[in-house]
């Protein structure tokens, strides 16, 4: 099963590249954002959890969260893979992914971060703004202010994914077919088979 952790700040194309992927290698699509309005409009126990905290004003815990991906990866067992979108964004969150897809039986392939300076990020979400009828891309500071979450969150999980050597950053200016083909390359390189040396294989008999 192939597991894409798919990482960029407001603006770096991350949504245009996920879609490529999906259609590519046939992946699912976990949003946890969607996960969470899924459940609550469904009025599960996790969603109905989840809404009275938010109600409340408060976070929504890990638990609830993994909860709600567990229940998701249940649902698509026969799934090709999938490409996780606004989490892992801490290194427990990254711990609890782990483990729980240990559980399934699979593991996280790879992540792949797209980078994005922070004054071309601004222009483009503006840019966007003046479309997407969102106040947080109108907002110059609001803007920025989501930008230095990024940056601050995800530094730590990148470091988690590099230790597994999974860790990938990609320039994400440039043509969309470009930086697709470079996601593509990672990838591919993590879906192949790891095939041991004759020579290592004799070396380790003899020992």
């Amino acid at each position: 099963m192939l597991n894409i952790v798919l990482f960029g700040p407001p603006g770096a194309g991350k949504g245009t590249q996920s879609q490529k992927l999906i259609a590519h290698y046939h992946l699912v699509h976990l949003s946890t954002g969607d996960l969470l309005r899924a459940q609550i409009t469904q009025g599960t126990v996790l969603g109905l959890k989840a809404k009275k905290l938010m109600d409340e004003g408060l976070l929504v815990p890990d638990e609830v969260v993994i909860g709600m991906i567990d229940s998701a990866l249940q649902e698509k067992k026969e799934a090709a893979g999938f490409i996780f979108d606004g989490f892992p964004r801490t290194v427990p969150q990254a711990e609890s992914l782990d483990q729980l897809l240990a559980q399934h039986q699979t593991r996280v392939s790879c992540m792949v971060a797209l980078e994005v300076g922070e004054e071309e990020l601004v222009k483009r979400l503006l840019e966007r703004g003046k479309t997407s009828n969102r106040p947080d891309d109108q907002d110059e500071s609001k803007i920025r202010r989501r930008v230095n979450v990024y940056n601050t969150e995800t530094a730590q999980v990148a470091g988690y994914y590099a230790n597994q050597h999974k860790f990938h950053a990609l320039n994400g200016i440039g043509e969309i077919e470009s930086i697709f083909g470079q996601i593509c390359q990672i990838i591919d390189q993590h879906q192949r088979p790891v095939i041991e040396s004759p020579i290592a294989a004799t070396d380790e008999v003899k020992a």
